[in-house]
């Protein structure tokens, strides 16, 4: 009989230790819900609106017109892309796409003199390479004579 009531005031003491952590325990609260369930309501709600597309013509006149903003008012880049009605971004991303576009307008193609000459220019560079080449190997050559390493 001593073993039962050893058991049982183990019991009763586990009992009490589940009564203490379980009154320590914080309730949760339920689970919010995923924003794409979230977001999937508010599409159906109020339509989302298309992002503008430009055409080039109109890049290109938003930024002159940034640049003249700036260049003569002396006011800021920022508030100049905001009166134009873009971002920050999308005016740097223009004004990259269309540097490289410009420059490669303004380079003349060589005329039909200018092309004979240049390719005499290149086959010069390719014979005067060829001659540096036998040269330097000539040299080398030499080298490993005197040194003994042939």
């Amino acid at each position: 009989m001593a073993e039962e009531n050893n058991t049982g005031s183990i019991a009763a003491a586990v009992a009490a230790e589940d009564e203490k952590t379980s009154a320590a325990k914080k309730k949760r609260s339920p689970r919010r819900r995923k924003a794409a369930a979230e977001s999937g309501r508010a599409v159906s709600e109020a339509p989302a609106a298309k992002p503008r597309r430009y055409s080039e013509q109109e890049r290109k006149e938003k930024l002159r017109l940034i640049e003249t903003q700036v260049a003569e008012s002396n006011g800021t880049l920022k508030n100049a892309i905001k009166s134009a009605g873009i971002s920050e971004q999308t005016y740097y991303q223009w004004k990259r796409t269309v540097k490289p576009v410009e420059h490669r307008a303004e380079k003349p193609l060589p005329a039909g003199e200018e092309l004979a000459d240049l390719v005499r220019l290149e086959e010069e560079n390719q014979r005067l390479r060829k001659l540096l080449a036998e040269k330097l190997r000539a040299e080398n050559a030499e080298l490993r004579n005197r040194l003994g390493l042939d």
